[in-house]
């Protein structure tokens, strides 16, 4: 059961391959996510110096007057990967035309993962193509009710 989900990923992306990453988060933050709260609409995921960071996800402290005064919460946050999948984002992510999206955020026991895939961009045509498939989808079920 995912606690955030990036909707509009599978519209926008082809998604060639998903792995899972932990999150380095704050305790008040974590409280948020597991209150639903937060967005990980616009953010994708960036390999710098052997590490992997979330870039341009919102969550929002879970009290804000609890919370530190300089707390922002669109900050860059660090994922927890093993070095093989740091370098596999790293060279994904040098390839024309791919880029690596977070899809969700998830309990796994007591931990929160976010699943993330390495996609590439759909062109307006292909867009397209998917919101017709959508609606002929509709449409048939429709017709069986």
């Amino acid at each position: 059961m995912s606690l955030i989900e990036n909707a509009k990923v599978t519209f926008d992306y082809d998604l060639l391959e998903t792995m899972e990453a932990g999150l380095e988060l704050f305790g008040f933050e974590v409280k948020s996510l597991r209150a639903k709260l937060g967005s990980l609409k616009g953010a994708r995921v960036v390999a710098r110096g052997g590490e992997a960071y979330l870039v341009g996800a919102t969550i929002p402290a879970w009290q804000k007057a609890n919370a530190p005064k300089s707390f922002d919460p669109e900050r860059t946050r660090r994922l927890l990967l093993k070095k093989q999948e740091i370098a596999h984002i790293s060279s994904a992510e040098g390839q024309a035309g791919l880029t690596i999206v977070p899809l969700s955020v998830y309990n796994s026991g007591r931990n929160l993962k976010l699943s993330i895939a390495v996609a590439r961009g759909k062109k307006k045509q292909d867009k397209r193509l998917s919101i017709r498939a959508r609606e002929e989808k509709r449409r048939l079920k429709r017709l069986t009710m």
